[in-house]
């Protein structure tokens, strides 16, 4: 593909007509021919009709090149009150500014040189509450498909000259728009170089969303755990470039890419820094427990029935095994078909309308799940477990990191049942040596937590209060590492002052 589109540049290269004959083949390639009524001099626009806004070109540049005299393409930026109008000679410009919403103009004295008229249509929905991120309380703003608009909500956040947006052109065909940002001064340079250099080198064809971004410069494309974050609030991308991160925005993309990022930013709400210290803590360790409780609950449960049921309480193994009497399956057969019966109504009530979506959901669970109990294909006691173990999934804030942890239960289903709760230890220590593998853009992915940085605690596990994160995290490397004085933020007024 790569080949067949550099002999193209080159016959284009060669034959500067080429470029007109092949637009000539599309409905929306439009010419025009207009004559200058005081000097008689012809002039054509040629745009992409589907691409340009003609409302500019009728009202900004075609009166005047029709009223004022001009003899000179030079002339054209005197007279049109358009702020971007390039002039160019080189004639592989050509397709490239026509494809990005500009008008060309060639006048009859000098076919050989144009000019590039910006009149682009920009075609955006509105700006809309997040629905992946969501939030009762902050800011109702998300990201959007046009990356203008994205970066113009970026920017209204952080209004400084240091805030840096490099923009780099990815795709063959596609030549979508990628933008890199990062404040100068706080962002360490090895992490943007590192983030530039991997888009720069990226080969490929078309594309259209920043997970495809997101997949070809993480630094292990083969783990289950995604290594760059990714966010549709354009309030949190601002946050963490005040930490000294990276950001990177895809036109046609309504999220952002994040990194460097370690693993218990996965499990942080951005409406845990709008709310008291405290009970936002309470909130990030019930999700860390919710995490653990739904990847653990349903192994060790086929884990305690098949190997270890002198384990269980008198009492409670009397009630499994009343629960279990008529059930014809071994428990990991069981645990299986409940674990699929509830990824089904996932993927269903996800792939459906939403309204549909949502009935199949709670209908399905209700309907499927008393019939296998009363059917006799499953306790009730698992169905209970597989249920919490769903619901506890569902606090993950990150899309992406759900998705792994409803991966993650397979393999420790499958260890349960060969080794009991020793095949889940040793499936533990093979996610913890993976863990301590990865790397985020090269930067440790279980930082704080190893190697352990004391500091960086501050907002990892837990959150504690703004007046004692007065250093950035250490495993970013800033350039500054300083938030603020804490001594001054410390600093109470007496009564009397």
């Amino acid at each position: 593909m790569k080949q067949w589109l550099k002999k193209k540049q080159i016959q284009k290269d060669a034959e500067s007509k080429d470029w007109e004959k092949d637009l000539s083949k599309s409905k929306d390639y439009k010419k025009t021919s207009y004559i200058n009524r005081k000097t008689n001099m012809r002039f054509s626009f040629t745009f992409i009709a589907t691409l340009v806004d003609e409302k500019i070109l009728r009202e900004n540049a075609l009166p005047f090149l029709l009223d004022q005299p001009f003899t000179a393409i030079d002339d054209v930026k005197k007279i049109i009150p358009v702020a971007e109008v390039e002039i160019s000679e080189d004639p592989s410009d050509i397709e490239k500014k026509l494809f990005s919403g500009y008008v060309m103009l060639t006048v009859e004295k000098e076919p050989k040189r144009f000019a590039f008229i910006l009149a682009q249509k920009n075609v955006t929905r509105t700006v809309t509450p997040p629905e992946v991120e969501f939030s009762v309380i902050g800011p109702k703003e998300s990201f959007v498909e046009a990356i203008d608009q994205n970066l113009n909500m970026v920017r209204k956040r952080i209004p400084i000259k240091e805030l840096v947006v490099d923009e780099i052109i990815v795709g063959d065909l596609s030549k979508s728009k990628v933008c890199v940002l990062y404040i100068d001064g706080i962002a360490n340079p090895e992490n943007v170089n590192t983030v530039k250099e991997r888009i720069k080198n990226i080969d490929f064809d078309e594309i259209l969303d920043s997970a495809y971004i997101a997949q070809l410069i993480t630094d292990n494309q083969n783990s289950p755990f995604p290594q760059l974050l990714d966010t549709e609030r354009p309030d949190r991308v601002a946050a963490v470039l005040a930490e000294g991160k990276v950001a990177v925005l895809v036109n046609g993309s309504p999220h952002a890419i994040i990194g460097p990022t370690t693993l218990v930013e996965f499990f942080s709400s951005f409406e845990d820094y709008l709310l008291n210290w405290y009970l936002a803590s309470f909130f990030r360790l019930i999700r860390l427990f919710s995490v653990a409780f739904s990847v653990l609950v349903t192994p060790v449960y086929v884990a305690v029935l098949s190997y270890h049921y002198e384990l269980i309480p008198k009492d409670l193994l009397t009630t499994l095994v009343t629960s279990r009497r008529v059930v014809p399956l071994p428990p990991i057969l069981e645990a299986l078909f409940l674990e699929l019966t509830i990824e089904l109504l996932r993927e269903a009530g996800a792939r459906l309308p939403t309204k549909v979506g949502q009935t199949i959901g709670i209908v399905g669970g209700i309907v499927i799940g008393t019939a296998s109990v009363e059917a006799g294909l499953t306790s009730n006691v698992l169905l209970i477990i597989v249920a919490l173990a769903a619901l506890a999934s569902f606090t993950t804030p990150i899309y992406r990191i759900g998705n792994t942890i409803r991966l993650l239960r397979f393999p420790f289903l499958l260890f349960a049942e060969l080794w009991g709760l020793i095949g889940i230890v040793f499936c533990f220590c093979l996610l913890i040596t993976h863990l301590l593998r990865l790397t985020s853009l090269e930067r440790p992915f279980l930082a704080p937590l190893y190697p352990p940085r004391a500091i960086d605690f501050r907002d990892a596990l837990i959150r504690l209060p703004f007046e004692k994160q007065a250093l950035r995290p250490l495993f970013l490397r800033p350039e500054d590492p300083v938030r603020f004085n804490a001594n001054k933020g410390n600093k109470k007024k007496d009564i009397d002052e």
